[in-house]
């Protein structure tokens, strides 16, 4: 029974097994997880109750707060006006217009309740209820739905009005939460903020104010967590972290470590040997099929690889057998042209035919180190590229320079053919220059390398010396060694008996 309710689990695709195992895990962790934030969504009501009953707090405290600030305005202005005695509502006026947010209609009376005047329009009602110096009486007008407020002072009496307007306006900008307000006074009530017949249920706080002479009303909608709210806010946080957990957990079981035992295998394959991947990569049917797609791709890698080697050898092969074609021709080349100038029946035919053969056996020797150092990909190596020149310019120099010396300091630099070519071409000039000019001197030549990409060649000789006067061979001369320059891109260093010109090299290994 069991081995039969595996083999179908197994043959599910690694999506349905995610969601199996997530199913099964998960329904019953929901469930708990609403018996366990019962007491976590209480809080939460009680946290919204309390934020109203502060709401409803705040606006009292406000409305409060308007009429102690009138009736100390008013005790103030009002004492120091009846003691000047004359003209009191106009000082008195005076004085409260440096307070801000204070009322200016009021009224003054003397001790039996006589008016003595009147100011911002405040209209003189009854002389009732008298109020001994320092006691302050405070209640809703029942003719003008304003808040009445008398103050005893020594030489009378001072009666202020708050109108609705400022009591409504100082309740709302101290909580914009309220939706109901109004002030009581035994019988009678002031409405500041009716309740709204679209406004949901209202929860009231009665507080009193003044010294409790008004009791303030405030009414605040109830706001509460229902169970709807109470699974969207806390079942969807809570399930999220658990499903990521066992998401993570499965995905490193099922995906991550079958594929990191497949990179490792895949890691250590060589080319050329064969290919071990590991049998068992747990039950993901879809990194088994990643896994034989891996193999037959490196099949198919290693033939492309074994065809790109023959075709590689192949193309070496050819090229090499280029290179050895254009070095023996340039051998015939140059034989030709010893040959004939042997057979030429004038000295400076002969000689014509020398310098073209030594130019074109130049070109030889290069093709031939060229050939020679293709194996390694390095470049040609100039040491023994020069040494061969040398030798072979010493050979076929003329009579008169048979024993003309060729002194040899060379450092192993390797370059491109194009450089090996300028360099023989400008060495064979300098050196034939010598033989023809001043056969009884040595020539000098020397090559350093003077960082990682350059070296300096020099070739010193008395040949290089200045002459008094300028002759058309050496005008030629000078002109052949000046475009050999520019080919490598460097500028001739003429000196004294000394012509120095830099390399580009290939760094050093």
């Amino acid at each position: 029974m069991m081995n039969a309710a595996a083999r179908r689990f197994a043959a599910v695709p690694t999506a349905g097994k995610l969601l199996l195992i997530l199913t099964a895990l998960l329904l019953p962790i929901g469930i708990a997880l609403s018996v366990i934030g019962a007491s976590g969504i209480r809080d939460a009501n009680n946290v919204l109750r309390d934020r109203e009953t502060e709401d409803a707090r705040s606006a009292a405290r406000a409305v409060e707060s308007l009429i102690a600030r009138n009736a100390l305005a008013l005790r103030i202005a009002a004492a120091a006006a009846l003691a000047d005695g004359t003209r009191p509502c106009d000082r008195a006026v005076k004085a409260l217009s440096t307070a801000p947010g204070i009322s200016h209609s009021f009224g003054l009376r003397d001790r039996d309740g006589a008016i003595l005047c009147a100011a911002g329009g405040f209209l003189p009602r009854t002389a009732s209820p008298l109020v001994k110096p320092g006691e302050i009486r405070v209640w809703i007008d029942p003719d003008t739905n304003q808040i009445d407020i008398r103050i005893g002072i020594e030489s009378g009496m001072a009666t202020a009005s708050v109108t609705e307007a400022e009591l409504r306006q100082v309740a709302l900008d101290a909580s914009s939460g309220i939706r109901a307000l109004s002030l009581i006074d035994g019988s009678r009530r002031l409405e500041l903020v009716a309740a709204d017949n679209s406004t949901p249920s209202l929860s009231y706080v009665d507080m009193p104010i003044a010294n409790g002479a008004l009791v303030a009303r405030v009414g605040v909608p109830v706001t509460r967590l229902t169970t709807l709210d109470q699974l969207l806010l806390l079942l969807p946080v809570l399930m999220w972290v658990l499903a990521a957990l066992v998401t993570w957990l499965l995905v490193t079981r099922l995906l991550i470590r079958p594929l990191r035992q497949l990179q490792r295998a895949v890691s250590r394959y060589t080319p050329g040997d064969e290919l071990s991947m590991p049998e068992k990569l747990g039950p993901a049917t879809e990194i088994q099929e990643l896994r034989d797609a891996f193999g037959r791709a490196i099949v198919r890698v290693d033939e492309s690889e074994r065809e790109m080697t023959a075709a590689l050898e192949g193309q070496r092969k050819l090229v090499r057998e280029v290179h050895h074609r254009v070095k023996n021709n340039l051998q015939v080349v140059a034989s030709l042209l010893n040959i004939h100038g042997r057979s030429a029946e004038t000295p400076d035919a002969r000689a014509a035919y020398a310098g073209i053969a030594r130019r074109v056996g130049a070109l030889s020797i290069v093709h031939r180190n060229h050939f020679a150092e293709m194996e390694e990909n390095r470049g040609i190596a100039l040491r023994p590229l020069l040494s061969e020149l040398a030798a072979e310019l010493r050979a076929g120099a003329p009579d008169p320079a048979r024993k003309l010396g060729i002194d040899l300091e060379l450092e192993s630099v390797n370059t491109t053919q194009d450089v090996a070519v300028a360099v023989a071409f400008l060495i064979t000039e300098i050196v034939e220059f010598a033989m023809l000019n001043r056969p009884e001197d040595s020539v000098e030549l020397s090559l350093r390398r003077t960082s990682p990409l350059t070296a300096r060649l020099t070739l010193s000789s008395p040949v290089l010396v200045p002459e008094e006067e300028d002759r058309a061979e050496k005008i030629q001369f000078e002109r052949i060694i000046g475009g050999l320059a520019k080919q490598l891109r460097s500028t001739l260093d003429r000196k004294l008996g000394r012509y120095s010109v830099d390399l580009p090299v290939f760094p050093p290994y």
